[in-house]
């Protein structure tokens, strides 16, 4: 099932290129086709149609695209249905496609997962208008509606059942630039009005059933990129070395989606919804890097095994990563954060564990931000160098610093927050017994954990030795602050291996 994900993914992927990017042209009908043919013979595929041209304007049909399954016996290939480009008599070319577009992709897997697809690709008001010179060139597009309905659905040779499965998107508005010959560059800017989705499946070997309906308001997108000519897309790290690279993301003003699940029986659902959020990816030769975030999500869900009905709120939601993909004698950088802002539970879940209300129900927030330095000793998108880590009892890499940029868990009633950073010497390892000596310092503060303590004690939830315990623990690595029911503690680590608490020695 895993595999036959991944190959649906790929297959989106590839349908989105084609909506996005239907033709890279230059000033005339032919160039805009050899161009195109060319650019994704750049990516592997090879490119077979029919082609005529009468009075300016070139007509392509019977489209097919198809690509070896690198190291394997597989194939992939999709088939399209007609292109027309027409010569604008000003030095631009028109690109139009029917209304309703049939399309058909085949995955022939070597493990016997094949995969056949047929979709219809309907566009109203649709119009593209390609610009500029032959090594720079300028598209403009715009439709009324763009949409996608998958027809038919075949896995290992046995139709799918399934209800629908579409997405459509409104008022779309795009610009796209490329440029370059050996390492092309890219930029593209596009926006919609409302995105509507909509999935019935149902599984052929569990018998279980998904559906979900959702809509995005005023969608957009904002990216650039570049790429060589001649790459395969399964080397990553050639691909990157070679100059691969993007630099983009998504966003939209609002979202909700309707889902229900059954299985063995019993069906759940549920429905979901969020005021903002936003997606951005970025790689090249140095870094991967995936942010995003959401506001003012709210998540109802009931039925199945679940005994009552749970709702769920959040003020914000967010997460940043960044980590080094190559090898490098300088120190780079990571970053990792997460913040789940302002979540609150339904009163009815509270009564499940403190039913008598003892416990402050405000809202609970994790927030960390974390970063550093590190040295990678190999290229993390080389299979090869990969299996050589996997296979070695060396080290990949040194954890050079390390950073608490802000740190926050605030929940019933109690809130500790802090920051900090350390710095790390690789070359003394026996100090902490086998970890790089660090040096520096963490700054931390506690309101309220005494009142909790209390709390879960006259509660049950902790039995009070348990409790005592704690607040010895407490005593030791803190100091009263400012304020009732408030300790404050200073971590440091010196360079000669001490460790100290409020200036007091522990090591």
């Amino acid at each position: 099932m895993a595999n036959f994900k991944r190959k649906i993914a790929s297959m989106a992927a590839l349908s989105i290129f084609m909506t996005g990017s239907a033709a890279v042209a230059e000033v005339s009908p032919q160039q805009v086709w050899d161009d195109w043919k060319s650019y994704m013979a750049g990516f592997g595929y090879v490119v077979d149609a029919n082609e005529s041209t009468s009075g300016g304007k070139l007509t392509v049909s019977d489209i097919e695209m198809s690509m070896q399954i690198p190291d394997q016996d597989g194939s992939i290939s999709m088939k399209m249905g007609q292109m027309t480009f027409s010569d604008n008599g000003d030095g631009t070319v028109a690109v139009s496609i029917p209304q309703i577009m049939p399309m058909v992709m085949s995955i022939d897997a070597p493990d016997g997962e094949d995969v056949d697809i047929a979709m219809e690709y309907a566009s109203t008001g649709f119009a593209m208008n390609v610009s500029g010179s032959p090594d720079s060139m300028t598209y403009n597009y715009s439709a009324a509606e763009l949409a996608l309905l998958l027809k038919e659905l075949v896995v290992e040779g046995a139709p799918v059942d399934f209800g629908k499965a579409s997405m459509s998107m409104a008022n779309v508005t795009g610009t796209a630039a490329l440029s370059g010959s050996d390492l092309r560059t890219y930029s593209q800017r596009f926006s919609t009005g409302e995105v509507v989705y909509s999935v019935d499946f149902t599984d052929p070997k569990a018998g279980g059933r998904f559906v979900a309906n959702g809509t995005f308001a005023n969608m957009a997108f904002d990216g650039k990129g570049s790429f060589p000519a001649q790459m395969d897309p399964t080397n990553m790290a050639a691909m990157m070395a070679a100059g691969f690279g993007v630099d983009g993301g998504f966003s939209y003003e609002s979202g909700a989606t309707t889902f229900s699940v059954e299985e063995d029986g019993k069906t759940v659902q549920g429905t979901s919804s969020s005021e903002h959020g936003d997606l951005k990816v970025a790689m090249d030769g140095d870094r991967l890097q995936y942010s995003g975030s959401a506001r003012n999500m709210q998540m109802q869900m009931m039925g199945g095994e679940i005994p009552f009905p749970i709702e769920m709120a959040m003020a914000e939601s967010a997460f940043n990563l960044l980590i080094p993909v190559s090898k490098s004698d300088n120190d780079q950088d990571f970053a990792l954060g997460i913040t789940l802002g302002d979540f609150t539970i339904s009163d009815m879940i509270w009564g499940i564990f403190d039913p008598m209300g003892q416990l402050p129900r405000d809202p609970a927030t994790i927030a960390i931000d974390l970063s550093g330095k590190v040295e990678l000793f190999f290229d993390l998108m080389d299979p090869e160098q990969m299996a050589s880590v996997e296979n070695s009892d060396e080290a990949p890499g040194e954890l050079k610093a390390l950073d608490l940029n802000a740190l926050t868990l605030r929940a019933a009633g109690a809130e500790l927050t802090g920051g900090g950073g350390f710095t790390f010497d690789n070359s003394d390892m026996m100090t902490f017994q086998g970890m790089p000596a660090p040096t520096g310092a963490i700054d931390l503060k506690l309101e309220g954990g005494n009142g909790l303590l209390d709390k879960l004690i006259a509660m049950g939830i902790m039995p009070e030795d348990q409790a005592m315990g704690m607040r010895m623990m407490m005593g030791l690595f803190a100091v009263p602050g400012d304020g009732d029911d408030t300790l404050t503690s200073k971590i440091e680590v010196t360079g000669d291996g001490k460790v100290l608490a409020n200036g007091q020695r522990l090591r």
